[in-house]
């Protein structure tokens, strides 16, 4: 269900007497004042179903409900903060863009070294994220029965002749968290596995690990076996699939994406798209699975699955769900998306916030301390962000 439009009394005039006076009402603003927390929960709620950004939709409610707050939305030199800020980023000589966007409007797009967000460029794994969004589309759409569905309801006809049998256990739910037990086709086996004939049958004939559910074992294999059911039974190749699931989105648009020897579009690598559209997708993430202009893509409930800790990534010891990394930076839980070289999608849920962070993708950002030295600059933004809420 997509969100309602505002209601068509004049609240507008209060509206502006507010914005006039420069008063806000953020939820720790709110709670400050000693409004019941029902009141504020029915208000945050309203205003994240309302068709408008959600502190416009708060500043509306509160308005009707007489509530008066002091504080800026923004203080004017919070993007004079952020810039300083991004002065200093210079020196990350592999960075090319980040674009910052507060409550759904982009407070800083800066471009590194000629680059800027509207240029396509390779987002790496970030791209996981999308693959399994779609799986969850594809499960609001009655597609798939669900996360715990067994892969082998889809894929048995390329399963490997006398499997091991527990190749029966793996779910969707195995693959979208690196749990499916089967040995990684990433890292030292990438190069071997992208030139088999067949990689789907590939990825399905490595040896297992562990059992399925168990340890974490990242593969860009299994969300490619993601990407192969897609294709089945969205019954179009998951680059199509994407464009018209995702095509409400303003600005979302795939530049370019690697397909296997059979046709089938690489989950989770190798996919082009401008930091602008990758921005547009983290945005509809955060705002609960709606466009900014009231269209549902996927549901809620999805996001939030997606959200669960069901794994620690080796890669630093964070928390991961459905290919989303999941951590605390400066005191507020973060999501983010992470691709080779430092393609960085990053939301904080509380402080509705959005970064994105694009890097060389030919360069690496793990082993060296560049992807730590990017976790550090998401934190600065969000202590810059939470000084002024």
């Amino acid at each position: 269900m997509g969100r309602v439009r505002p209601p068509h009394y004049p609240v507008h005039r209060d509206l502006d007497i507010v914005r006039a006076q420069g008063q806000h009402c953020p939820t720790k603003t709110l709670l400050a004042q000693h409004i019941p927390c029902s009141i504020v929960l029915t208000i945050v709620r309203g205003a994240r179903l309302m068709k408008s950004s959600t502190s416009t939709g708060v500043l509306v409610l509160c308005a009707v409900a007489g509530i008066a707050f002091s504080a800026p939305l923004v203080a004017q030199d919070v993007p004079e903060q952020l810039t300083a800020l991004l002065d200093e980023a210079d020196d990350l000589e592999t960075l090319r863009t980040v674009t910052i966007a507060l409550d759904g409007e982009t407070l800083i797009d800066r471009g590194f070294d000629g680059y800027t967000s509207s240029d396509p460029t390779n987002i790496k794994s970030a791209s996981k994220v999308i693959v399994t969004t779609m799986i969850g589309i594809a499960i609001d759409k009655g597609l798939l029965e669900g996360a715990d569905q067994p892969i082998s309801d889809i894929l048995s006809d390329q399963f490997p002749a006398d499997p091991d049998p527990r190749i029966e256990d793996i779910t969707l739910s195995h693959l979208m968290s690196m749990q499916a037990g089967l040995e990684a086709t990433s890292g030292a086996n990438y190069g071997r596995w992208v030139t088999s004939s067949n990689w789907v049958r590939s990825a399905l004939d490595q040896s297992f690990a562990t059992d399925p559910g168990g340890a974490m074992i990242y593969s860009t294999g299994s969300t490619h076996l993601l990407s192969a059911i897609l294709t089945e039974v969205g019954g179009d190749t998951s680059r199509q699939l994407a464009r018209d699931w995702f095509d409400p989105i303003d600005d979302f648009a795939i530049t370019g994406w690697e397909r296997d020897p059979q046709g089938i579009y690489l989950g989770g690598n190798e996919f082009a798209m401008t930091p602008l559209s990758l921005l547009a997708f983290g945005e509809m993430i955060r705002n609960g699975g709606v466009t900014a202009d009231g269209e549902r893509i996927v549901s809620d409930d999805w996001i939030e699955q997606s959200w669960v800790q069901r794994t620690t990534s080796r890669f630093g010891g964070h928390g991961y769900g459905y290919g989303w990394f999941l951590t605390n930076f400066a005191d507020h839980d973060v999501r983010y998306a992470w691709g080779y070289g430092g393609q960085m999608l990053y939301i904080v849920p509380e402080l509705d916030l959005t970064v994105v962070m694009t890097s060389d993708p030919n360069s690496p950002s793990g082993g060296n301390g560049y992807r730590d030295r990017l976790h550090e600059l998401m934190t600065e933004i969000i202590e810059t962000i939470d000084a002024d809420a």
